[in-house]
């Protein structure tokens, strides 16, 4: 039976850890998930405790909530915990995030806060995020392509996930789409659609 691992860690500096875990729990359960349990990397503490890592290094899904980006990022980036998940990552696990979660996983993400771009945990290159794309995200788009005019922005609306295949093709699922800013060109794909970068 296949372990799924909720990292709880963005939703910690408003200690809103433990309700965003159990949501989180609750909805994969309903997808007929099994073995689900949230792994409470709060801190750079407990972000280089070995009885997480360990936890994260034996799950097949890693799953990243959302919540403060910046803080998710600071506190993953160079922990024992993160590569713990990139070894897995390695042995055939899945990483996955939300909002936040999705936006550290890429070279670069925004941090609106500081109105700024910082370097992030880089398990896609040369990308970034703009999460809720079809609500406040899409905002953050001209500004980007001037800041960064050679990273692939990617909006993902809400409600709506993208999944890398093993043929190196990603394929949109849910509600929405996703739109692709790569230099002047903006491409749309929506539910079902294949796109490559």
């Amino acid at each position: 039976m296949h372990r799924s691992a909720i990292i709880t860690t963005a939703a910690a500096p408003d200690n809103n850890h433990k309700r965003a875990g159990k949501n989180g729990m609750n909805w994969f359960q309903s997808l007929g998930a099994k073995q689900v349990f949230t792994v409470d990397v709060i801190d750079s503490k407990s972000a280089n405790d070995s009885t997480h890592a360990n936890q994260i290094r034996g799950s097949k899904l890693i799953y990243m909530l959302g919540g403060f980006t910046h803080y998710l990022g600071e506190t993953l980036k160079d922990s024992l915990c993160w590569s713990a998940a990139l070894e897995a990552y390695q042995n055939g696990a899945v990483i996955a995030g939300s909002s936040a979660g999705a936006m550290v996983m890429c070279e670069h993400y925004f941090d609106p806060s500081k109105k700024k771009v910082v370097r992030g945990l880089n398990l896609v290159p040369n990308a970034l995020v703009l999460p809720h794309h079809n609500t406040f995200g899409k905002t953050w788009a001209g500004e980007l392509r001037k800041m960064l005019p050679e990273v692939l922005l990617i909006g993902i609306d809400e409600r709506t996930g993208m999944i890398h295949a093993a043929d190196g093709k990603w394929e949109v699922h849910g509600g929405g789409g996703v739109t692709l800013y790569r230099g002047e060109s903006t491409v749309s794909y929506g539910r079902g659609e294949t796109f490559s970068f």
